[in-house]
């Protein structure tokens, strides 16, 4: 069930499927086989758009109410889903994508299309629309999905013009110890904490985000921009903690400030398997805790998809209308 305020916006929202998760599995297998099982073909997409309306109503309900209003944490966790194949090992190649139909890859795909619309950058992981989140070996210290030191907070793709407006993240597998923990923290538990100094400086364009490394070497952030804009009782977030930048002294300190704020304020969940957890993509930093890989088949294993509520806003850098941006 989810815990909801009297005007209808959660508290901290977590939905068990329970007894509907056969239900799940069931639209998730009829999907199997479309498009010979090409995931990232539109064919499949199209088919999974239809699917969405075939998932139990109060999944459906729930990711509805998400998507208009992400509430005081601007986090989804839907607990109970299948994940098919449990005999699978967890890949450990760089890059390593879901090509192939499985019933996670059909469920993130149809809860996306529910939020608006899968979507990939050709620059990372290929432009796969379902993505593995797995240690690699000799990546352990990498700021990124490979790695499996402390991954510091971010909002996924914080330098590009269309990053994400959801980011999903499905478990299929633990890590051995059971440590490792998804961390979020939410502008909106912080905007009354904020020094006033700290607050306006944040809001003026004196900052820069690198693209990861995955984007390719020495590629930077068209643009000054503000960590937080938009409306002032509800600004966006945009900040990676890794690969922001601060042009001022008086930029850093706010920005130091922010990341400390958010340290206290945040949130982690030990994701189990069929643990699905939805970010609101500018409201919500994530990251991860450590943990200690073995590269035995068996390690931590998330798959993650990227959701645009407005397609159309990248259709200049989208080839074919299709859902891979290329720029």
């Amino acid at each position: 069930m989810t815990e909801l305020l009297e005007n209808g916006v959660r508290d901290d929202a977590v939905l068990v499927l329970g007894g509907e998760a056969a239900a799940v599995e069931a639209v998730a297998r009829e999907m199997l086989h479309v498009a010979n099982g090409r995931v990232d073909s539109p064919e499949f997409v199209a088919a999974a758009r239809d699917a969405w309306d075939g998932l139990p109503a109060p999944l459906r309900r729930e990711v509805r109410r998400f998507r208009r209003h992400s509430g005081p944490r601007g986090r989804l966790l839907i607990r109970g889903l299948p994940v098919g194949d449990e005999a699978r090992r967890t890949p450990s190649a760089a890059d390593s994508v879901q090509r192939e139909a499985s019933v996670s890859a059909a469920i993130l795909l149809m809860v996306a299309c529910g939020l608006g619309d899968p979507a990939a950058y050709l620059q990372e992981k290929s432009g796969a629309l379902v993505q593995d989140v797995v240690p690699v070996p000799g990546r352990e210290e990498f700021q990124g999905n490979a790695g499996s030191v402390l991954l510091s907070f971010h909002t996924e793709n914080a330098f590009h013009e269309h990053r994400p407006d959801h980011v999903m993240l499905m478990c299929l597998r633990t890590d051995h110890e059971g440590v490792a923990g998804t961390r979020t923290a939410c502008v909106r538990e912080v905007l009354d904490l904020l020094s006033p100094a700290a607050r306006k400086t944040l809001s003026l364009p004196g900052f820069t985000t690198e693209a990861p490394p995955s984007f390719g070497a020495g590629r930077q952030g068209a643009l000054h921009h503000p960590v937080l804009g938009g409306a002032w009782t509800d600004p966006d977030l945009r900040v990676d903690f890794a690969a922001t930048r601060a042009a001022t002294e008086e930029g850093a300190a706010a920005l130091a400030e922010l990341g400390a704020l958010f340290e206290r304020v945040s949130t982690t969940s030990q994701l189990l398997p069929g643990d699905l957890v939805i970010v609101d993509n500018h409201v919500t930093a994530h990251g991860r805790t450590a943990f200690t890989p073995r590269y035995d088949g068996r390690d931590r294993w998330l798959q993650r998809t990227f959701a645009l509520t407005a397609l159309r806003r990248s259709r200049g850098q989208r080839p074919d209308d299709g859902h891979v941006l290329v720029e």
